[in-house]
């Protein structure tokens, strides 16, 4: 199981990579590196955590991501599997 929950941490710090790439080059250099300072939360976003509170760290991390940043990477990531013709149901 532990190494399962690596993997997933790689799956979604490459994500998060890949993201910031598509990202940076409408944000300038601000927003990439805002969103590295993301990994803090990646504890807290791995599906089958038992960390279910961000700590003080990630919140923080995520105070200082820039809105338009913020939102811009959400809507990026959000469209990659539609665009890479990938099937996804995100169900509760």
């Amino acid at each position: 199981m532990a190494t399962m929950d690596v993997f997933q941490m790689n799956q979604i710090v490459t994500l998060v990579l890949l993201v910031v790439g598509l990202v940076g080059g409408s944000h300038g250099q601000t927003c990439p590196n805002q969103l590295e300072n993301l990994n803090v939360c990646a504890p807290f976003v791995v599906p089958g955590s038992t960390n279910l509170i961000p700590s003080s760290d990630c919140c923080v991390a995520l105070e200082a991501v820039d809105h338009a940043c913020l939102c811009n990477t959400i809507r990026v990531a959000s469209s990659l599997p539609t665009q890479c013709n990938l099937p996804l149901s995100c169900g509760n």
